[in-house]
């Protein structure tokens, strides 16, 4: 469980500092046989800061619930 409560306050303080993340997805529009149509889109996923302190608070309780059940 610790191992869990790092990676969580880890990927909180990743989730404060890069606040979205830019994501590139190729769709195809048609298939005419030997002829193929595609089109890349561009997406950006976004999340709140919030969320990127909420996630680090729940691995910060679970590091400190895991190491009172050890002692």
């Amino acid at each position: 469980m610790k191992v869990l409560g790092i990676i969580l306050i880890v990927i909180g303080i990743a989730m404060i500092i890069i606040r979205q993340v830019n994501v590139t997805t190729e769709k195809e529009v048609a298939d005419l046989g030997p002829i193929e149509l595609n089109k890349k889109e561009k997406k950006q996923v976004a999340w709140p800061t919030y969320a990127g302190i909420g996630v680090a608070a729940i691995g910060a309780v679970i590091l400190v619930a895991a190491s009172r059940k050890t002692s």
